[in-house]
């Protein structure tokens, strides 16, 4: 079986890694005989999930002598999508594991490439944590509020400026921000950006007037994580 095991990434001091439980699965229906036989399932997507996609699919060839091993591929959420929704045949994924939802411009992406048989099947829900090193790591009094304006490219159209924790919040520590989160192509990271920087910009009335009137900024200021080292893909 050829699957891409993530590898892991030790906390490390004064560090914070974000992560998110696992949420959907999508799978599309088979369309004819031609899709019969013993090859393999193929499945791709959120590496959240994957751990799990990978003891199912140990259960699943204990419990069915004969079954080829389903293939799996840790790509993200995102990522595994497009890939399921490029079209039908062997090239491409029958399952797609997702931490969030399918927008609905992804399904209209995979109606228009023929992919129209879909089966939506929740298996979880979706969630947000912050860890840090229980032996080396910070104590942090954290809030939606403190998460946005630590970690916004813009928090509140202002340009950002925190480079510790104490910028954001006197009662903080004194220690620089470095978060190590999910990369843009993770359901995860739309997670944090749905759950926590979202509703907490379009909090302040200014923000939400913005949206109204230049949905162009609004995104800018309340839809993105800064890029530098406080932030770092993992």
């Amino acid at each position: 079986m050829t699957t891409k095991t993530p590898r892991s990434n030790p906390i490390t001091d004064r560090r914070l890694l974000l992560v998110g439980t696992c949420c959907a699965l999508l799978a599309a229906c088979g369309g004819g005989e031609e899709d019969a036989g013993a090859d393999a399932i193929s499945i791709v997507g959120s590496s959240t999930v994957f751990p799990f996609a990978e003891k199912v699919a140990e259960d699943f060839v204990a419990a069915n002598e004969g079954m080829a091993a389903p293939v799996i591929e840790s790509t993200g959420s995102t990522e595994g999508i497009e890939t399921f929704c490029a079209g039908q045949g062997p090239e491409t994924p029958d399952i797609v594991n997702a931490s969030r939802r399918m927008t609905v411009t992804e399904f209209n992406g995979c109606v228009n490439n023929g992919v129209t048989e879909i089966v939506e099947i929740k298996v979880g829900r979706d969630g947000i944590a912050f860890a840090s090193s229980a032996e080396d790591g910070i104590e942090l009094d954290l809030s939606p509020a403190i998460v946005y304006r630590a970690l916004a490219a813009n928090p509140f159209g202002e340009e950002q400026t925190a480079a510790n924790w104490s910028d954001v919040d006197g009662s903080l520590p004194n220690e620089p921000i470095i978060v190590y989160g999910p990369p843009s192509t993770s359901g995860t990271r739309d997670a944090l950006l749905d759950l926590i920087l979202m509703p907490t910009c379009k909090s302040n009335p200014a923000m939400a007037s913005l949206e109204l009137t230049d949905p162009q900024e609004f995104e800018r200021d309340c839809n993105a994580l800064r890029s530098d080292s406080a932030y770092i893909d993992q």
